[in-house]
């Protein structure tokens, strides 16, 4: 039962077209699964044009009248930019409403299982806001479209090794607030409930802690002893296989060598920084918490190399394979 992966082409201005071109030609790639590809055709031969490449492709108006038996790729166009209208290294409203209708056809199939999931190459967080996001943060919006109310959020991936984060896109100045025994159970099981959707059985889950030498005893903080402690007892007594915490500047450390599953971490870059030293090009984002698996590479637009044919596909394929892996699971349990 091969699952159905919708591939969407990210923002027309921005590397994202040439990766998907670039992936997309990879043949070990497209026999993992029955592959949708999702967006508009000019930006497709925007894509094809950076790539210096042709994809072999069969336009369909609807999910249903999709081929997967041959050698095309089955495109669903989404008309939504001409292409005097795709502006390389620019952040526009007419690339970022590309994208939002592109996202919410893909959000919409991934709801009615039509598609089993999806994965997106890079967008642009303020060409979304410009063309009509509901949200800037496009996991904000995805929860947003799906209604889903319950928990929701990034987790960052690289091979077996995920990360989640109890604050994210805030000032770090406002973050020791916000480290709450609530918060931090939050997204510790976050991160359980995701890495089950991914195939992983009781999950080890290594959680950060916010201080210096994890706060001395209390001597740079008490966090740990007054927030982070209790949140990991809480989530040890319901069943979650959490440890911690431990300070940031070694939990890394044991994570590479294989004891934990997942890290949690206080902060963005606190869990940023390592993974993207271990692996920037096959680092991979999860939408993790939603019931539609969406995945996308960890690096971004790059406009400073758009047209030039040198961006690396590594995070795209990575992606998708992750959200075959996850859409598989997803398309059995609703089978079951």
């Amino acid at each position: 039962m091969k699952a159905t992966i919708g591939v969407l082409l990210g923002d027309p201005n921005g590397v994202g077209p040439e990766l998907a071109v670039k992936a997309l030609s990879d043949p070990e790639l497209r026999a993992k699964a029955n592959i949708l590809v999702i967006g508009d055709q000019n930006v497709l031969l925007h894509g094809e044009k950076d790539a210096d490449r042709k994809l072999p492709i069969s336009v369909v108006k609807n999910v249903e009248d999709a081929d997967h038996s041959g050698e095309s790729l089955p495109f669903l166009d989404v008309p939504a930019i001409e292409a005097s209208d795709i502006k390389p290294c620019t952040v526009t409203a007419e690339a970022g409403r590309s994208c939002v209708e592109a996202l919410r056809k893909a959000l919409m199939l991934g709801q009615e299982h039509a598609i089993d999931g999806f994965c997106f190459a890079p967008l642009n967080k303020k060409a979304l806001g410009m063309g009509g996001a509901s949200h800037p943060d496009e996991h904000v919006f995805f929860a947003t479209e799906l209604n889903h109310s319950g928990p929701a959020g990034e987790h960052n991936v690289l091979g077996d090794l995920w990360t989640s984060r109890v604050t994210s896109h805030i000032a770090l100045k406002d973050v020791a607030a916000e480290i709450t025994q609530e918060n931090v159970v939050r997204a510790s099981r976050l991160a359980h409930d995701t890495l089950m959707t991914a195939g992983f059985d009781n999950p080890r889950i290594g959680v950060c802690a916010l201080n210096p030498h994890g706060g001395d005893g209390g001597i740079f903080g008490r966090e740990e002893i007054d927030v982070i402690v209790p949140a990991v007892e809480e989530m040890v007594l319901s069943g979650i296989n959490a440890m911690g915490p431990y300070p940031s500047d070694t939990i890394f450390v044991k994570a590479k060598d294989g004891e934990f599953d997942a890290v949690v971490t206080m902060y963005h870059d606190q869990g940023q920084i390592a993974m993207k030293l271990m692996g920037f090009k096959q680092g991979v984002t999860v939408s993790g918490g939603l019931p539609v698996p969406i995945t996308t590479p960890a690096s971004g637009t790059a406009f400073d190399i758009v047209g030039k044919n040198t961006a690396s596909s590594e995070g795209l394929k990575q992606a998708f394979l992750l959200c075959t892996r996850m859409g598989e699971i997803r398309k059995r349990n609703t089978a079951s």
